[in-house]
């Protein structure tokens, strides 16, 4: 049985979008650009990240949530993943972590929401987590005020993690902050095998769907051309790792409904709505085959058997989960790349989300790019107006790697690590909790 790359009309998937602390103005940064080796994009400012060590009465910081969603929805280009110039930084965080391990590890962060200008008991434990793992390098004259040095060095930690650097301490922070060194040790030695083995076989020119991320990256000379916020399968239902090639792009698609979201979404939600006098094919512009006969939607009775024996198509819309493109690959899980309908879903910090395959946002630009040669942009644009279903089949087929990467360094000493949310690391469920 196939799967079905994206949460369909009937579910969204788990929220968790943003913390709780309210409308603020946004501060994004430049120093945290540096850390991730890109740039932001070009509707979010730059500030320094002030000096060392101001005393509680000069500090005020905030944001508000649609920076959030900006920053998860349009990462920075950063340094390509699967790159051997990873290797070695990898291995001396390898080497640093067991330092930090011999040295007792990392303190528990008290389960406190902490904003830049408070001041608590909590902070000071916060200061010495910072600093064992290096994200701040000095201490303050005022360990328990949440001053300047500490806003700079959790937005370093939050980069670094995956997260939107708010300098916000919410929950999903203090989970980061409490996954244990020698937890994040483990990982780091996981992962540096698996990139010695991808290393090995990835091209001069591809595609990388890191799936823990949940981002995409193409790839050209060992460089980021373009990152995409990407939503992956949930935890029941993963995104497959592979190894393929993209050959087509389909655009304004017709989506066959797969065997996975007939049986586990299609179905409980049609008998939810035969009860209510309501027709879920007739909500969401789905229809039915028999045999290859469309069937009157009013005539299906979504209780018994026949549900289970039919086929089912959506044409090219707005209700399409499948948007405007759809990204072809031949693999065994019935799985592919695709726009989407719902771009809120970019702008979670948690985006696992979908059946199976990849949502990719800002696709326009990813076609573009694997149409090289034999397409531009303004022709991508230009069929997504149409509303023109058109299949192109790539000139030079482009390499795609789904690959599962949770810990790795670049080679400016950043250490990066991602929630596993598939527990394939093999170290428990604390590395998923945020």
């Amino acid at each position: 049985m196939g799967t079905c790359g994206h949460s369909t009309p009937f579910t969204y998937g788990r929220e968790g979008c943003v913390s709780s602390w309210g409308d603020r103005t946004a501060v994004p940064l430049a120093g945290v650009v540096l850390l991730l080796g890109g740039a932001l994009s070009p509707s979010t400012a730059q500030i320094s990240f002030g000096p060392v060590g101001e005393g509680p009465s000069t500090y005020t910081s905030g944001y508000d949530r649609s920076f959030i969603r900006e920053w998860q929805a349009n990462p920075p280009k950063g340094y390509p993943t699967l790159s051997k110039a990873n290797l070695a930084p990898t291995k001396a965080a390898i080497a640093r972590y067991e330092e930090i391990v011999a040295k007792g590890g990392f303190p528990l962060v008290p389960d406190v929401e902490l904003e830049p200008g408070a001041s608590d008991p909590a902070v000071g434990v916060l200061r010495l987590r910072l600093m064992r793992s290096g994200d701040l390098t000095e201490e303050s004259g005022y360990p328990d005020h949440f001053g300047s040095d500490l806003d700079a060095a959790v937005k370093r930690f939050q980069a670094s993690n995956g997260l939107a650097p708010t300098g916000m301490v919410d929950k999903r922070t203090v989970a980061a902050l409490n996954v244990p060194s020698e937890v994040r040790l483990a990982q780091l030695k996981t992962n540096f095998e698996r990139l010695t083995d991808l290393t090995k076989i990835v091209a001069k020119r591809y595609v990388l769907v890191n799936i823990p991320a949940a981002q995409v990256e193409t790839i050209e000379n060992n460089a980021v051309v373009t990152r995409h916020s990407g939503v992956v399968g949930k935890p029941d239902r993963p995104t497959p790792l592979l190894r393929s090639t993209i050959t087509d792009l389909a655009f304004n698609p017709m989506w066959t409904l797969p065997p996975t979201v007939i049986k586990e979404d299609l179905i409980p939600k049609g008998r939810d709505m035969q009860q209510k006098g309501e027709s879920v094919l007739v909500k969401f512009g789905i229809d039915a085959y028999e045999g290859g006969k469309k069937l009157d939607p009013q005539s299906i009775d979504w209780s018994g058997a026949q549900p289970t024996r039919l086929s089912y198509r959506q044409a090219p819309g707005k209700e399409n989960p499948l948007g405007f493109l759809k990204i072809n690959f031949a693999n065994s899980s019935s799985v592919y790349m695709h726009d989407s309908p719902k771009e809120s879903l970019f702008g979670r910090n948690f985006r696992a989300a979908s059946s199976g395959c990849v949502r990719v946002q800002n696709i326009e630009q990813l076609a573009a790019w694997l149409l090289t040669g034999q397409g531009t942009a303004d022709q991508v644009e230009h069929i997504k107006e149409s509303g023109q279903t058109k299949t192109v089949r790539l000139k030079k087929p482009v390499p795609l790697y789904f690959a599962y990467v949770t810990a790795w360094a670049t080679p400016d000493g950043v250490i990066q690590f991602r929630p596993d949310i598939y527990l394939k690391d093999g170290v428990g469920e604390v590395a998923a909790a945020y």
